[in-house]
């Protein structure tokens, strides 16, 4: 490619990623060279505003963006469904430098302008992920996140459960990676091509060609590696000791903004790359939808299950993010056209409910110098506020109605039921009051049992508006989840028409 292509492009679609790169530049020299003459929440705050400067990009490319625009021969690709999720993940880490100005205040992690421009480091990777339409960038993307994730786990240095958790976390991380990338050759060899819409075409003559078994093995290997980003089973044992070792915002950053970017990952590889193989049997709608399914229902089970043996909560909160990645699983394990909206919706209830539930949780934390669950006895006669908010956080992750999680799970619940896949909906409902007894073995300490002190709980004001702003959302949006779907359906559904790849002989 000549000078001439370079200018050729229109860059400003990347805009928001050219800001959130500029900025953890700029702010890794401030921190260097002014970092101790600043105070410990300035670069809190500029990360903040280089997160919403991006936000607002990215409205501006939905506004006018009508179809995809591919960059350097396709390998970036900028699309509404790129778009969906980068709002996704630009919502969670403002949510978490909104914990962690807070945060910071505890002293645990020294090197703050480390820890924020790390923050926007990992933010940028996810945003590669969501755009790539190439397994080069896609892999850059994905250790751009996992390096920044690793380093963010063992930032508090002088705690030995965070070094533990941060060696467990990057060496099972290490190992899914090699897993991924030896999918990814299997891939590369039977294809001779990184880009992943060619790939979905020339998958398809390899499998009519006699080579269907290194088809499978390569999707297989693919689902197994990247099932360790969305902590799925089975690559799902290192979330517990990385969610008690790491900071709690960084917990969220993980249980959130690093889950969603592996389903962007998994939705735009394994979906359009495996959609049209055409074998005897329809391969996607078949044996991969067969794989992903035992994948969902394995996770929904281990999730919840072991939730139950838990008093730690950062611990149950792990547990039960598994389980979460195992309910998002079942929406495109059956053989079923995914409804772009609905999936969204999942996601973004999801996100309030997780870091609504966290801010809560480090406050506890920190005020009972506990991650246990005894730490919430007696909560509510100390802190109607956040009592009542964690009650609403953790009934949307159970998925009672009236709550955003509700009709996050409606929706794959009914999109399962569609296509006759009972065995997955048996599963959901069947975990899902599974999850009632360990949701309500929180609310039960908060109200029925006594605390060790009945002094007020001291709420800094930045939590207690985030709290309560997301505790409203979760509300809100629970009781109109059409805000957000019938958004999603008009402004962010072009990119990504899964109507448009079905097989021709497809019923």
């Amino acid at each position: 490619m000549d000078v001439k292509d370079i200018f050729s492009y229109d860059w400003s679609y990347l805009l928001p990623e050219f800001i959130i790169l500029g900025f953890a530049t700029a702010l890794s020299l401030l921190d260097l060279f002014a970092g101790k003459r600043l105070g410990k929440s300035v670069i809190g705050w500029l990360t903040l505003a280089g997160v919403v400067l991006a936000a607002v990009f990215v409205f501006v490319n939905i506004g006018k963006l009508d179809e995809p625009y591919a960059y350097m021969a396709d390998t970036i690709r900028i699309d509404d469904y790129g778009n969906a999720f980068k709002l996704l993940f630009l919502g969670g880490v403002a949510f978490t430098v909104l914990l962690s100005l807070s945060y910071m205040k505890q002293d645990e992690i020294r090197h703050g302008g480390e820890y924020y421009y790390l923050l926007l480091t990992g933010l940028l990777g996810a945003m590669v992920m969501a755009s790539s339409a190439d397994l080069i960038t896609m892999f850059v993307g994905l250790e751009l996140l996992s390096m920044s994730s690793y380093v963010l786990v063992g930032l508090r240095k002088h705690s030995l459960q965070s070094n533990e958790s941060a060696f467990k976390y990057i060496v099972s991380g290490s190992i899914s990676t090699a897993v991924t990338l030896f999918g990814m050759s299997y891939v590369y060899g039977l294809t001779g091509t990184t880009n992943i819409y060619e790939i979905s075409v020339r998958l398809s003559e390899a499998a009519m060609s006699g080579y269907e078994f290194m088809v499978y093995a390569g999707f297989a290997f693919l689902a197994v590696g990247l099932a360790f980003k969305i902590s799925a089973a089975p690559n799902h044992m290192w979330a517990p000791d990385v969610y008690q070792g790491a900071a709690t915002p960084v917990t969220a950053f993980l249980a959130v903004v690093s889950k969603a970017a592996g389903f962007a990952l998994v939705f735009r590889l394994l979906l359009i790359g495996f959609f049209n193989i055409q074998t005897d049997t329809r391969f996607f709608f078949d044996q991969g939808a067969l794989y992903l399914a035992i994948i969902a229902g394995a996770s929904m089970i281990i999730g919840n299950t072991m939730a139950l043996r838990q008093t730690n909560v950062k611990r149950m909160m792990a547990y039960s993010g598994i389980a979460q990645a195992g309910y998002m699983l079942v929406a495109f394990a059956p053989p079923t056209i995914l409804f772009f909206g609905e999936v969204t919706f999942f996601l973004f209830a999801y996100l309030l409910a997780s870091f609504g539930a966290f801010a809560v949780i480090m406050v506890v934390a920190r005020d009972q110098q506990t991650d246990d669950l005894k730490g919430f006895a007696g909560l509510y006669h100390r802190s109607p506020l956040m009592a009542v908010s964690m009650s609403i956080f953790l009934l949307s992750l159970a998925g009672i109605p009236v709550s955003a999680g509700f009709f996050g799970k409606f929706y794959i619940f009914m999109g399962a039921i569609a296509q006759q896949s009972y065995v997955l909906a048996a599963i959901m409902i069947a975990t899902s009051v599974v999850s009632y007894y360990y949701y309500f073995g929180i609310i039960r300490q908060m109200y029925m049992r006594p605390g060790a002190t009945e002094a007020p709980l001291s709420v800094p004001k930045t939590i207690g508006a985030l709290v309560l702003i997301l505790t409203l959302a979760t509300v809100v949006f629970g009781a109109f989840p059409g805000l957000v779907t019938d958004f999603v359906q008009t402004h962010l559904n072009h990119g990504f028409n899964f109507g448009d790849m079905l097989p021709p002989n497809f019923q």
